[in-house]
């Protein structure tokens, strides 16, 4: 099979006859092979702007939509910390993708998150066997879709100004609050139906390819047997079903990282290439790797990634062991020490993140500058999804817990 991307690219499924990988290793090498892939017209599809159905494809034929599935129905069987660092490697090659991997994986969770054991089942072989790729229609910040019920039916309805993975995803997560009450009810509907509406109207600064325009749910059925964690139409709730934000926190930040370290190495590679020395300080250099200030520049901001990435890593490994830990086991305490842990790696990244994104180009001269060369892309796509909610408040609540030991109570954006 051979897909081609909007701006004319072939891409021939390369892992038709080829082993699934076996272990993380093999897994994470893969998704560098994607982030390859990706990375080789990136600038050109980010412009065109177009539905990115090639590029998701790809992620498909490659199996990294799999990689949490169970075993047993085809998928990877892997940890949570092998797929954020999946995301990451996606990320490098191009940032909209890996937002789109990594919300993926996030819904593929959801059925853990809050389902009973039998819907669990259902979903992951659902998704596993059929390589089908998870959207949401999910914003916090809009009023909650209104969910009515109809004998054995729910019905949701309602509007969202923000729903990525749109037209290129297979299934999408639904929240809504029931008629009358305070209860809030999750459920996973296929999203080519009638009921399913999207604007196509996401043309933002950058994150460009992740589909997150708006919605309109209009009278989408769903079985009261579909209702995520519902026994006898009550939901069973547990401290474990609050770890949906944590979980899609640390995402965010590997693909920030994932951002930050693909400008890095495309901004060192054009430097080695075309950046000419400076002729003008007295301090003259015949060649580029021996101006000093370029060395300076380049081991400043490498250093702060390896910073983000050893905190990102211990927050991812930390958070995995809880997600694949038994449900009941986990603790208020332990759920908000681990916020805070995600809350600290996702605001270091961002700040540090931002700041590579912008210093690369002094670091390629002013002919880097050039829409050709399509450096901005990087700072473009880590700005636009890092205004996801207010920094301030991710400081607040690291401040909270090291000077009263309070940690955050579960909120959507914590």
């Amino acid at each position: 099979m051979t897909l081609t991307t909007s701006t004319g690219i072939s891409i021939d499924n390369r892992w038709k006859d080829v082993p699934r990988p076996s272990d993380a290793a093999e897994w994470i090498a893969r998704a560098e092979d994607v982030a390859t892939i990706l990375a080789t017209d990136s600038v050109e599809r980010d412009s065109a702007n177009q539905t990115p159905f090639a590029e998701v494809q790809l992620l498909k034929d490659s199996g990294l939509v799999t990689l949490l599935g169970p075993v047993a129905q085809g998928g990877g069987g892997q940890s949570w910390d092998t797929a954020y660092r999946v995301i990451r490697a996606v990320a490098r090659g191009d940032g909209s993708i890996g937002q789109l991997i990594g919300y993926h994986y996030l819904w593929a969770w959801a059925a853990r998150l809050v389902a009973t054991e039998d819907q669990i089942a259902a979903v992951e072989e659902l998704y596993t066997t059929r390589n089908l790729l998870f959207g949401g229609a999910v914003n916090p910040r809009d009023s909650d879709l209104t969910v009515i019920e109809d004998g054995d039916e729910l019905i949701f309805s309602g509007h969202k100004s923000f729903s990525t993975g749109g037209q290129v995803s297979d299934l999408t997560v639904l929240e809504g609050i029931l008629e009358g009450t305070d209860t809030h009810i999750f459920a996973i509907v296929p999203t080519d139906q009638p009921g399913i509406v999207f604007a196509d109207d996401w043309d933002n600064l950058g994150q460009r390819l992740t589909e997150s325009g708006s919605v309109d749910i209009i009278d989408v059925r769903v079985d009261w047997s579909s209702a995520a964690g519902f026994v006898g139409k009550v939901f069973q709730p547990l401290v474990y079903n609050t770890l949906n934000v944590p979980a899609i926190q640390l995402v965010f930040a590997n693909f920030y990282l994932g951002i930050a370290e693909g400008a890095l190495e495309t901004a060192a590679a054009y430097t080695r290439a075309k950046t000419r020395t400076w002729p003008y300080g007295g301090d003259n250099k015949r060649e580029v790797g021996e101006e000093w200030y370029l060395l300076e520049g380049y081991g400043q901001l490498e250093s702060k990634l390896l910073a983000d990435e050893a905190l990102i890593d211990r927050a991812g490994s930390e958070i995995s062991r809880v997600l694949h830990e038994p449900r009941e086991n986990l603790t208020k305490r332990r759920r908000g020490e681990l916020a805070v842990l995600v809350a600290a790696a996702k605001l270091r990244i961002i700040e540090d993140g931002l700041e590579i994104t912008t210093k690369i180009f002094e670091l390629t001269g002013a002919r880097a500058s050039a829409n050709s060369i399509g450096l901005d892309i990087f700072w473009r796509n880590l700005r636009t999804h890092s205004l996801h909610d207010p920094l301030p408040y991710k400081k607040r609540e690291v401040g909270q817990f090291v000077l009263l030991d309070e940690v955050p109570e579960p909120s959507w954006y914590t």
